[in-house]
């Protein structure tokens, strides 16, 4: 595989550089707003729980709108990793999308059993991904069946017909993430009905938030509630999956080069805060 030619380097630049624009943007807008009054905040309503009412009346407006922006701005990095992702997968195989949709029957049999490989997990019992494909999807049998749809964060197939299904979620999910994302990827395996080899399945973390290798991943939740040996990558194992080896520290360079490009944007925009 190529990586990350020049032309997908430029396609992930213009993207990140997208995005920092729309941030900035957003950041303006909350530059924008008055300071609310402790009576004027105790008449407002929120569908959420975002209501902070001492936060907001001790923090001075200006730290409170920079905190703000990191958090929104850390949120939404997660949209990059998908359409990075997307576009080192468009270069080096066949097909790519984000947001893919599977429609399948789903046998109601074969259903029962992948509940079970659930409760298993719950249960903190080990499990590899391998087998609970295989146990499931040997346990089709008769013909009640369930339509479902399913929305796998990014799909890949392979020039060989080999079908990529990747759930990109944080490297320290809780256990719900957990237990919902290997119910998924097994739900996709009965949908497709095909199995291993020919379709494969993951929990792709973008990157170790422990540095280093697989080895050095010490998220307790990760390890216990995921069939981790196997289907689970993490940082480079997931970019050089899709790229080639070096794709993973190719991309942090595009990242970092934008990053470099609007710096000063960002701190004359913090410096001119009111």
């Amino acid at each position: 595989m190529a990586g990350i030619n020049k032309a997908t380097r430029q396609q992930i630049k213009g993207y990140l550089e997208g995005f920092i624009e729309g941030m900035l943007a957003e950041y303006r807008r909350w530059q924008s707003r008055e300071r609310v009054t402790p009576r004027q905040y105790l008449r407002q309503q929120s569908e959420t729980p975002s209501l902070k009412p001492f936060h907001d009346a001790i923090l001075p407006e200006e730290f409170r709108k920079v905190s703000a922006f990191e958090r929104s701005f850390s949120t939404r990095l997660g949209t990059t990793f998908e359409e990075s992702a997307r576009l080192i997968a468009l270069q080096n195989h066949a097909e790519a999308y984000r947001g893919y949709r599977i429609v399948g029957s789903l046998n109601t049999a074969a259903l029962n059993v992948l509940e079970k490989q659930i409760e298993r997990l719950d249960a903190g019992e080990p499990a590899s991904l391998a087998e609970m494909t295989r146990l499931v999807l040997n346990a089709r049998s008769g013909t009640n069946t369930r339509t479902i749809r399913i929305v796998a964060d990014l799909f890949v197939k392979k020039h060989n017909g080999t079908e990529l299904y990747f759930e990109m979620k944080s490297p320290v999910p809780n256990k719900g993430q957990c237990l919902e994302v290997t119910q998924r990827l097994l739900r996709i395996q009965l949908a497709r009905g095909i199995g291993l080899p020919a379709v494969q399945t993951y929990f792709a973390m973008p990157y170790n938030p422990y540095g280093g290798d697989r080895s050095n991943y010490q998220w307790g939740y990760a390890r216990r509630y995921l069939p981790f040996d196997d289907g689970v990558l993490i940082g480079e194992e997931f970019w050089n999956l899709l790229g080639g080896k070096g794709t993973y520290e190719r991309l942090l360079e595009i990242y970092y080069e934008v990053g470099q490009a609007k710096a000063n944007a960002l701190l004359e925009l913090l410096q001119d805060a009111p």
